[in-house]
């Protein structure tokens, strides 16, 4: 998620003070695709300790004069032979729990002397703080709550690598960290997923450290380790793995974390009762009361539930669609097959040899799940956070990787840029509404596909295993209202016929000359998220071509494993990380009276997963307004959903008949 950064220099380091400066520049330029909502840094040298952070990107905080003051706090004068030696730590914030716009929650933060940066999140930083009644917490973030169990080690008597270690065994989610305690003269890196790297040359008495590889490579090889003499390869702390570099003496040590209960025991003693247990997985599996009948004016197909509204779609004389005529039960090639590709890249020194597309939803965590468990890979978790990655889903990707011990390496986008693009053409949609259109507002996540491919290239793994493929959940009723009919492209866009690429490229073309709003400052990222989707190369794996996809297995086994969240809105599972589902959603109902769930069920229904009358009854409940992602999706994008709402609404329905 975050971007942390440092270096610690020993008594004996004889660097001119300038290429110091130069070397946490240099980390922080590298590291702000991992976050530019803020930054910061702390300094801990002879003078004293010092923390400087403010709410911009990394490029925009080295500008600053109050960064080069507080770096100067710490680095020696030339020619000093005195006080010496010193440590910085630095971080790029992705925001999750806190507003960057309320200073004390940027990072570095110092909680009971303990002064640090934190990748992750803890997920069970409530249960935390509830430990200290006599301690409210003085910040708004998780990273709080795991300052506060450290402290509480050290008060009681434990040193400070033994109380490091035993922290880890009182937090749930991810949790990478630089400290530096004050009065310890040492700076402490520890990570229960694997997300710090660093260099170390105990001769010249000097260390850098990054939260990926590739920052810390990509250091190595630039002129600024040159001036500061170091030469050493990088080397990765493992996930559940400490250390302490003492940098009065550069004495080096390596401590292992202590690790909760796995989730799966206290799970299963709080759920004894076989019996119990399936009904909880029913109850996750399955849609709860339906707050509303479908509606009985609209037309249905008499095997699924697809509505007259659906795009392309026609009924024979028993009132069955052509969906339902034409399915035909897709294929999979197994599961020899995929570890027959799996087997090829598969490494046993515990390094990184595929990397799996994370989102936070369902079926990314499952697969996350499946490669690591069952199919023994050592995944490397990529993320693309354009903006409307919500805070459930990044819990869950926590819960995830701090359980599993895997790497997650996160790539944001300009995201205030990408949230004035969404709101931009939602505004200029509802000026000459068109469902085909639709899909634009959701335009900015699809570079996630270019960012894929250059991690490919940063981290040497060629190995990129998306979780998705699924085709019960396709949605070709999107480029089905653009005239397009549906493909056997199997949920992977680029497999569109090369004439349906063309034709949908002319009708979008067509629609922004219609409607001329559309021509504002997102259209060269539009172009980009649609040569992304459709043109630029797809070599990537998909898990569910080679695997059946159940759904009442994989919550069931997210619940148990990981405590896996879900939405307080809804029982159902799908979705429930994207912050603009509820949205699209409502404007499909609200003009053509189905959504991405009435194809979803009817999918269900012509796998023989579900009956109909069951899946008119999930599909009622599962298209109810879900008010409070809404609100939360407004919010985000800044945009005045009781008036657009009311604009839908106006908005003339489609022949229900």
């Amino acid at each position: 998620m975050c971007g942390l950064i440092g270096i610690a220099v020993g008594p004996n380091a004889v660097t001119e003070s300038k290429y110091y400066r130069n070397a946490v520049v240099k980390l922080f330029r590298l590291s702000e695709p991992r976050g530019v909502e803020a930054s910061g840094i702390a300094v801990s040298s002879s003078t004293g300790d010092r923390i400087f952070k403010r709410a911009v990107s990394p490029r925009e905080f080295l500008k600053d004069p109050s960064f080069r003051e507080t770096l100067d706090t710490a680095v020696p004068e030339p020619g000093a032979t005195s006080g010496r030696s010193f440590a910085v730590i630095g971080h790029c914030r992705l925001v999750t729990n806190g507003s960057q716009d309320i200073e004390y929650n940027n990072q570095p933060i110092n909680i009971d002397g303990i002064i640090g940066v934190h990748n992750g999140i803890v997920t069970n930083s409530e249960q935390i703080f509830s430990q200290f009644p006599e301690k409210p917490p003085v910040t708004e973030t998780d990273s709080e709550a795991l300052y506060k169990i450290i402290g509480k080690f050290i008060g009681n008597g434990h040193s400070l690598n033994e109380s490091v270690a035993k922290s880890y065994a009182e937090i749930r989610g991810a949790a990478s960290v630089a400290l530096l305690p004050e009065g310890s003269r040492s700076l402490v890196l520890a990570t229960n997923t694997g997300s710090i790297y660093y260099s170390v040359d105990p001769q010249s008495q000097i260390m850098i450290f990054g939260s990926e590889r590739f920052i810390v490579e990509s250091f190595l090889q630039g002129q600024e380790a040159r001036n500061i003499g170091l030469h050493q390869p990088v080397q990765h702390l493992m996930p559940n793995t400490g250390i302490t570099i003492s940098y009065d003496d550069f004495r080096i040590q390596k401590f292992i974390l202590e690790q909760p209960v796995p989730h799966s025991e206290v799970w299963d003693a709080a759920h004894k009762d076989t019996e119990l247990r399936q009904g909880y997985t029913a109850v996750i599996s399955q849609a709860s009361v339906p707050l509303a009948s479908a509606d009985s004016k609209v037309r249905r197909c008499t095997k699924c539930i697809l509505p007259a509204t659906y795009p392309l779609i026609n009924f024979d004389s028993d009132g069955v669609c052509n969906f339902c005529r034409d399915y035909q039960r897709p294929g999979l090639a197994g599961p020899e097959a995929l570890e027959a590709v799996l087997s090829q890249h598969r490494r046993n020194d515990g390094k990184p040899d595929c990397i799996v597309a994370f989102s936070g939803g369902r079926d990314s965590s499952y697969g996350l799940h499946l490669l690591k468990t069952e199919f023994k890979m050592n995944p490397l978790a990529f993320t693309y956070d354009w903006g409307l990655v919500t805070d459930l889903a990044r819990r869950n990707q926590a819960r995830l990787c701090g359980t599993l011990g895997v790497e997650h390496v996160i790539r944001t986008a300009d995201i205030a840029a990408k949230r004035r693009y969404i709101k931009k053409n939602i505004e200029a949609w509802i000026k000459r509404p068109s469902l085909g259109m639709v899909p634009l507002f959701m335009a900015g996540d699809k570079m996630f596909y270019s960012h894929a491919r250059q991690l490919r290239k940063e981290t040497n793994i060629p190995l990129v295993i998306f979780c998705a493929g699924n085709p019960l959940e396709a949605t070709d009723f999107k480029v089905g209202f653009c005239g397009i009919s549906q493909a056997d492209h199997r949920e992977v866009l680029y497999n569109h016929a090369v004439s349906h690429k063309v034709r949908l490229a002319l009708w979008y073309a067509f629609e922004y000359c219609r409607n001329p709003s559309y021509f504002n400052e997102s259209f060269i990222d539009s172009i980009q998220a649609y040569y992304a989707t459709f043109i630029g190369k797809d070599d990537f794996q998909y898990l569910y071509h080679y695997l059946p996809w159940d759904e009442q297995k994989i919550n069931a086994t997210l619940a148990r494993e990981y405590d896996w969240e879900t939405s307080s809105e809804t029982d159902n599972t799908w979705r429930i990380g994207d912050g603009y589902t509820s949205f699209i959603n409502y404007i499909y109902f609200a003009v053509a009276g189905f959504t991405e769930f009435d194809s979803f069920r009817s999918s269900q229904v012509r796998a023989g997963l579900i009956e109909r009358d069951e899946a008119l009854e999930l599909v009622a409940a599962d298209n109810e307004p879900k008010k409070e992602n809404l609100n939360s999706f407004a919010e985000t994008i800044d945009l005045d959903m009781k008036n657009i709402l009311m604009q839908i609404d106006k908005i003339p329905k489609l022949d229900f008949a």
